[in-house]
């Protein structure tokens, strides 16, 4: 087991946003997350990822408790792929995607594997072509293919994405899923917090819902998305159809 939580809870304040999360998660994994706005999944993709520590039960790595791991350590096996873009410093693209293998890294050169990975990464993302372009001159939505190769470039054992489609044009949201579920079929675990209902529901192997802070759905995406689900969340009438994957499809009618 990659991730294991068990009664995760979460207040900012007196605001409960997450209450007795249990869930988890394995290699190979393509996993949605889903909900409306304030229902705690980026709070839930924080928590996992070491970057929200106030939190009550408990959240494991591979059986051990976030708190015990070594920064260096956990950053070899866990990347985060955030929904915005930090990086203001006169970066290239190639040197910002390098910076994703700082934890492997043992002195002020890279290394061929590195040099190595760093270009597998930008090749499957489709950031080649602007390799030496400054950072700050990217589109929203190169920018964000540039932080998703600096975070295939660390290796990681489990990917962890808020929104990584928010910037993205039809061609590289789909390129994007396409790429994150074969990357699974190698072994990955991949979690994507998104808004994009039929997304998830074309390409995840696994779909949570999460309202008010709480897991009301979890399973496979016919199993979880259906009217009554999607009405009782987001108080929106849809019709669901069968897509010609045999997969769920929503239509939001007019």
């Amino acid at each position: 087991m990659i991730f294991r939580l068990q009664n995760v809870g979460m207040h900012y304040g007196a605001s409960e946003v997450l209450r007795n999360v249990t869930l988890s998660f394995d290699r190979g994994e393509l996993v949605a997350i889903i909900g409306p706005n304030g229902a705690g999944k980026s709070t839930l993709l924080g928590i996992m990822a070491g970057l929200r520590t106030h939190f009550t039960g408990e959240c494991r790595l591979e059986e051990k408790p976030l708190a015990k791991w070594p920064r260096r350590a956990f950053a070899q096996s866990v990347s985060v792929v955030p929904q915005l873009q930090p990086v203001e410093f006169p970066f290239s693209a190639e040197q910002v995607v390098l910076m994703g293998r700082m934890p492997f890294s043992d002195g002020m050169f890279e290394s061929a594997a590195d040099e190595a990975a760093v270009a597998h990464a930008m090749e499957i993302t489709d950031t080649l072509q602007f390799r030496t372009r400054d950072f700050r001159t990217l589109s929203g939505g190169e920018r964000q293919r540039v932080i998703l190769a600096s975070a295939l470039a660390q290796s990681p054992k489990a990917l962890l994405l808020d929104e990584p489609t928010t910037f993205l044009d039809l061609q590289h949201q789909v390129s994007l899923y396409r790429l994150l579920r074969n990357l699974c079929r190698d072994g990955l675990l991949a979690l994507s917090v998104t808004h994009d209902l039929n997304l998830a529901a074309a390409y995840a192997d696994r779909i949570i819902i999460l309202h008010n802070g709480a897991v009301v759905a979890d399973g496979r995406p016919d199993e979880v998305i259906h009217n009554a689900s999607i009405r009782a969340v987001f108080s929106t009438d849809v019709e669901i159809q069968q897509g010609p994957s045999g997969r769920p499809w929503i239509h939001y009618g007019r």
